[in-house]
């Protein structure tokens, strides 16, 4: 065992919840054991963008059960969606109710995701510019 014990360990955890850098902890399913066994990465492209129109597009997506990720891009798309859904007619039916129908989005690209891995932890940048190992 090495100095400080779990005393000191509960203690570094504490101090960084009190300082923000924990935000909460995060519960993995695996979507295939839940019936939704393809998942794909979804562009999408809003015309116009304006601010009216974001807010509404975002909490509608972000309420449905197949949306798994959702990030608000620069660049040529201004959406990036990660769904999961049962197969592909369950994701063409996504497409084109859920996005093409509404009246904002100018365009969808899907990607298909074979494999997916989890990176390594987080790690603030090395004070030197390098990277830790």
């Amino acid at each position: 065992m090495h100095s400080g014990g779990r005393g000191e360990g509960a203690r570094r955890v504490a101090r960084l919840r009190r300082s923000g850098v924990f935000l909460g902890h995060e519960l993995r399913l695996d979507p295939a054991k839940l019936g939704r066994g393809l998942e794909a990465l979804l562009s999408v492209q809003l015309r116009p963008h304006r601010r009216e129109l974001v807010g509404p597009f975002v909490e509608r997506i972000r309420a449905l059960p197949e949306s798994r990720s959702l990030f608000h891009l620069a660049g040529p798309d201004d959406y990036l969606v990660h769904v999961a859904v049962a197969d592909t007619a369950d994701l063409q039916r996504l497409v084109l109710d859920e996005f093409t129908s509404r009246r904002e989005v100018a365009r969808v690209e899907t990607r298909l995701i074979f494999q997916q891995w989890s990176c390594g932890p987080l790690l603030p940048p090395a004070r030197d510019g390098s990277a830790i190992s």
